[in-house]
């Protein structure tokens, strides 16, 4: 904690709040995330930005400005104050936005023309009670103007200071490329730099899945990788939080643990900012999870999530596709919605939650992390500036998914959604078996009918399962994506461009209800031999009257070819209605195993075994 400190006045800190953060090679070099500036900027080596007489710089950006209303509301944060390192003759102004009528309204809160003739360390105070997103900005008023980092700071009473260290958990399999990197980044910029604040308040804790890693190599007194069987990110994930909980005994104190996927892209001072928060986190939110955003790995401005709603399976991702360099943007990112999960690329958690009675669910993937949330957050934080890159879902694309997320649904609903019954199931089975009849994907068909299938099971078929056996298994049914030169359907670009407009192109009534009408050109002949379509984003419109069709991944240039088959169409549907028979002779009592028994397989004793710790 020392090390955030400034100065100490009669009780009070003057505190470290927020490093002003600089583009970077490597994590990400979209400026606009960062400053704002029409002339094109320059920067030297070493983090100086030249700029020009008569050019402005703002820095109403998403990592580079305040949140100063959620400090205010969830920690003891007073008194803002700004920092910087500058050289030349430059205006300071400081500025606040607000959201208002849709659109954010920049206010001046003060100015100061500062001069020095090498790079000089100023201070600025905001005015006390400022609220809003708070920024600056800068205006060279001389030629040789330069601008060279600095920090948000603020007071908190010494009381108020609580200590804070945070257990990294993070589940791999064979991710080497992202797993060191991230692993070298800590190790350089905190676990071995005693000029960190975080130095002393952070361990990681890596649960290897692929049991590929060199454990010899990466292991310190810091940093502690085990083999772990490959049960999926749920047993990879509660794999590190068994080996925290180990830790504290010996005596770690670990206070959070931080579940953070293995394929980001993390800036280690979102780490400072996470433990900067929970440090001066109020008495009443001392079970505060922090949720951390996903930005898109190939479009590093756009965000995918910030924080979600469960909504029974229907997911709802905050503030999804949102542009951060857009300021109105930024300042829209902070209004609070309900949250009642956030996904564990980046989600810390107390050790309070964090139990040998608590621990997730063994669903192996897709559900574990809203699951726990569901059961356990309370009340989610996120702020500007906390997020990690994440490869996008549609590079993702795997028929297995079909079968874990509907189960998973089902298992989740099962105990934390009492209105969802057996109708609603099987309208969502109804309603997703035929959306991949229509797309002629009689696998994944099969496979959201044997996840409902192995649910209505109950907990007993969970809590007996090889999942690790089971996961190949599936695995092994789903389609494979093959390079195109060996599929006999040809791949054309023209068409694969078409085909990602050709919902929109034919939209109308008429045209939708011929579709209708038709069941979708099943009770027509076809009229097209084939046709390329996007893996992710097929719509059942693009098989309309085709006879085959090339499913496309533009990403590995590889794909798979469906069949249009009337005989695998009636199949899909007889399973489909015999299955929709079984919820309703099974569902209570499976739901009713899940909901009355579900701290079976939540337990360390039975994780233990899970995992063949006990051997």
């Amino acid at each position: 904690m020392p090390d955030m400190i400034r100065q100490k006045v009669k009780g009070e800190y003057r505190m470290l709040l927020q490093k002003l953060l600089w583009p970077r090679v490597g994590i990400c070099t979209e400026d606009r995330l960062y400053y704002r500036m029409k002339a094109p900027s320059f920067r030297d080596e070493g983090d100086i930005l030249r700029i020009e007489q008569g050019e402005r710089v703002c820095f109403d950006t998403y990592f580079n400005s305040v949140s100063a209303d959620k400090w205010r509301r969830y920690t003891a944060a007073q008194n803002f104050s700004l920092r910087l390192k500058l050289s030349g003759k430059l205006r300071v102004v400081l500025c606040s936005r607000h959201f208002i009528n849709s659109q954010s309204v920049r206010a001046v809160l003060a100015e100061k023309v500062v001069q020095a003739d090498s790079v000089q360390e100023f201070c600025f105070d905001f005015p006390k009670g400022a609220d809003g997103m708070l920024f600056f900005e800068l205006q060279a008023l001389s030629g040789n103007a330069a601008y060279c980092g600095g920090a948000y700071e603020c007071d908190a009473a010494e009381k108020d200071v609580q200590p804070v260290k945070i257990g990294v958990d993070i589940c791999t399999f064979r991710r080497e490329p992202f797993v060191m990197g991230n692993i070298a980044r800590m190790r350089s910029d905190i676990l071995e730099n005693a000029a960190s604040p975080l130095h002393n308040h952070l361990e990681v804790f890596v649960s290897d899945n692929g049991q590929t890693l060199d454990y010899d190599k990466l292991n310190s007194d810091t940093v502690h990788v085990v083999p772990n069987a490959n049960v999926g990110g749920a047993g990879g994930f509660t794999r590190g939080m068994i080996e925290i909980l180990k830790a504290n005994e010996n005596g770690a104190g670990v206070t959070h643990v931080l579940v953070m996927d293995d394929d980001i892209v993390l800036d280690t001072d979102v780490l400072l900012r996470t433990y900067t928060l929970l440090s001066l986190r109020k008495p009443e939110y001392a079970d505060v999870f922090v949720g951390g955003a996903m930005l898109r790995l190939d479009r590093p401005n756009i965000q995918v999530e910030n924080g979600a709603a469960w909504n029974q399976g229907q997911l709802i991702s905050h503030k999804a596709n949102f542009d951060l360099t857009k300021v109105d943007l930024c300042v829209a990112n902070e209004l609070e919605e309900r949250h009642e999960y956030n996904a564990w690329w980046y989600c810390c958690i107390p050790i309070a939650v964090v139990r040998p009675d608590n621990l997730p669910m063994p669903i192996f993937i897709r559900g574990d992390d809203i699951e726990y949330g569901l059961r356990n957050c309370k009340r989610l934080v996120t702020l500007n500036g906390i997020c990690v890159w994440h490869e996008p879902f549609e590079s993702k694309y795997s028929s297995s998914m079909y079968y874990y997320i509907l189960r998973n649904q089902c298992i989740d609903n099962s105990m934390h959604c009492p209105g969802y019954d057996a109708n609603a199931l099987k309208a969502d089975l109804r309603s997703q078996v035929m959306g991949e009849v229509n797309r002629y994907r009689y696998k994944n068909a099969d496979l959201l009918i044997r996840g409902v299938r192995d649910f209505l099971k109950g907990i007993d078929w969970l809590e007996q399962t090889d999942a690790e056996a089971l996961h190949k298994e599936i695995m092994a049914y789903g389609y494979k994506a093959q390079p195109v030169d060996q599929l006999d359907v040809p791949f054309d670009y023209s068409r694969y461009l078409y085909a990602t407009k050709e919902e929109e192109k034919n939209k109308g009534k008429l045209k939708n209800l011929k579709v209708k009408l038709t069941r979708n050109g099943w009770l027509v002949p076809p009229t097209r031999e084939n046709t390329v379509v996007s893996m992710m984003h097929m719509t059942a419109y693009n098989a309309y009257r085709v006879q085959k069709v090339l499913n496309y991944d533009s990403n590995s240039q590889k794909g798979f070819v469906t069949e249009r088959s009337k005989e695998e169409y009636s199949r899909c549907v007889r399973e489909m209605k015999a299955c929709m028979k079984e919820i309703d002779a099974q569902f209570d009592a499976a739901a009713q195993s899940y909901r009355e028994r579900c701290g079976e397989v939540r337990s360390l004793d039975f994780w233990k075994k899970y995992l063949n710790l006990d051997k």
